[in-house]
C-alpha cells in the first residue's frame, strides 16, 4: 500500500469512527452522510484519489454545518470538530433521591396534618347546619325538643329511640343528606355490622317514612327529649333528668349533637354508661353510652354543637365535663376536680390533655 493511500485510509477510518459515534450520540437521521462517506471509502479502494478527495471535502462541510450555532464544549480530534456530552453519574443520582425522599418524610406528616384539619373544619361546617337545623324545630315546636317517641304510619312503634331525632328532623335536611356524615367517617364498618366507628358511619334502624335507613356519623344528646305525658323513662333513663327545652341556663355547656358511632347515648359520670372505652372504637352495645362519643376522630378531638347553637372542638376527657343532663355532675370521678389521674385512663388515652 502506498503511503498516499494509507494517509487517505487513516483519514477515513478516523471520520468514520467520528460519525458514528455522533449520530449514536445525537440519535439523527444521516441518512445521506452515511451514503456520501461509504461512496469515498468504496473510491478509496479504487484508487480513484480525486474523487474521494472532493467527497471528503463534502462529508467536512456537512460537519461544519452540523456544529456551527450549538452552544457545548468543543474538542479537537484529527482536524475535525466533536461534540462532547455531561451527565449524572450513579452516585450523584443516589444522592438526589435521597434528597428527595428526605422532603418527601419531612413533607408528608404535615400534608396529612393539613388534610385531616381541613376535614375537621368541614365537619364544623356540618354541625353549624345542624344547630340551625336543632333550632328551626325548637322555634318551631315553641323553644321544645323532639319526643323520643315515633310511630310509623301502621302504628307500629319505631323502637330505636336513640335515633328518632333523624325521623322528626327529616324534612330539615331531606334534600341534603350528606351532612349526616362527618367527613372522616363516610364509609360502613367493613365488617357490615349496624354501628360505626371513629372513622366508619353507623346505620339508622328501620320504619319511618319510606324506611329510609340513612348512614350517619354524628348523633344526639338523648337527654334532650321531650317526653310524652306521664313518660317517667325513655329507655331506662329517667326522664326528670331531660332538657326538654332549649330555654335552659349554661347552654353553652350542653352537648346536643357531636361526633358519634351509634345514633345517640345518654352518658353518666361512671359506670357502664359513663367508662371511657379500653381501645379507640370499643364497642360493647347500645348501652355503653359515653363511648359512643369517646372516639379519637380529630386528632384527640371531637367536635360538638351545643345548646346555644355554637360549634367547637371538645377534647376527649373535656366530654365528663359537660352537662349532659340536668343532675350530671361535671366534678364526677373521671374529671380532674374528681380526683381523676392521668394513670387512671386507659392507655390510648393517657396522652390527651386533662380536664
Amino acid at each position: 500500500m502506498t503511503a498516499a493511500r494509507y494517509r487517505w485510509k487513516n483519514r477515513w477510518a478516523n471520520l468514520r469512527k467520528f460519525f458514528l459515534s455522533f449520530l449514536v450520540a445525537e440519535k439523527l437521521d444521516f441518512h445521506y452522510t452515511i451514503i456520501v462517506a461509504k461512496q469515498t471509502e468504496k473510491r478509496a479502494a479504487n484508487g480513484d484519489f480525486a474523487e474521494q478527495k472532493a467527497s471528503l471535502q463534502h462529508l467536512k462541510k456537512v460537519s461544519t454545518r452540523l456544529f456551527d450555532g450549538r452552544n457545548t464544549t468543543m474538542g479537537k480530534q484529527k482536524g475535525f470538530t466533536r461534540q462532547t456530552y455531561g451527565g449524572f453519574t450513579l452516585i450523584e443520582l443516589l444522592v438526589v433521591i435521597a434528597i428527595i425522599a428526605l422532603l418527601m418524610s419531612i413533607l408528608m406528616p404535615t400534608l396529612n396534618l393539613a388534610r385531616k384539619q381541613a376535614r375537621s373544619a368541614a365537619c364544623q361546617v356540618n354541625l353549624h347546619h345542624w344547630g340551625v337545623i336543632w333550632s328551626m324545630y325548637c322555634d318551631d315546636n315553641n323553644g321544645y325538643f323532639c319526643s323520643a317517641e315515633f310511630r310509623d304510619a301502621a302504628g307500629a312503634d319505631l323502637d330505636w329511640r336513640r335515633g328518632t331525632w333523624v325521623v322528626t328532623l327529616r324534612p330539615q335536611y331531606d334534600t341534603r343528606s350528606g351532612i349526616l356524615k362527618c367527613p372522616m367517617a363516610t364509609k360502613r364498618l367493613p365488617s357490615g355490622e349496624a354501628h360505626g366507628g371513629p372513622f366508619n358511619t353507623y346505620v339508622m334502624g328501620g320504619g319511618g317514612y319510606g324506611d329510609r335507613r340513612e348512614e350517619a356519623s354524628y348523633g344526639a344528646n338523648s337527654w334532650l327529649y321531650n317526653p310524652e305525658p306521664g313518660q317517667t323513662e325513655i329507655q331506662n333513663r329517667p326522664t326528670k333528668f331531660n332538657w326538654r327545652t332549649k330555654d335552659v341556663k349554661g347552654a353553652d355547656r350542653i352537648p346536643v349533637f357531636a361526633d358519634t358511632m351509634w345514633r345517640g347515648g345518654g352518658p353518666y359520670e361512671m359506670g357502664a354508661r359513663g367508662d371511657p372505652p379500653l381501645y379507640n372504637g370499643q364497642w360493647l352495645g347500645a348501652g355503653r353510652e359515653m363511648m359512643h362519643f369517646v372516639i379519637d376522630r380529630h386528632n384527640g378531638f371531637t367536635n360538638a354543637v351545643f345548646m346555644n347553637w355554637s360549634v367547637r372542638k371538645v377534647g376527649l376527657k373535656e366530654l365528663w365535663t359537660l352537662k349532659w343532663h340536668r343532675e350530671y355532675n361535671t366534678y364526677g370521678p373521671w374529671t380532674r376536680a374528681g380526683g381523676c389521674r392521668q394513670t387512671d385512663w386507659p392507655e390510648w388515652m393517657r396522652h390527651f390533655k386533662e380536664y
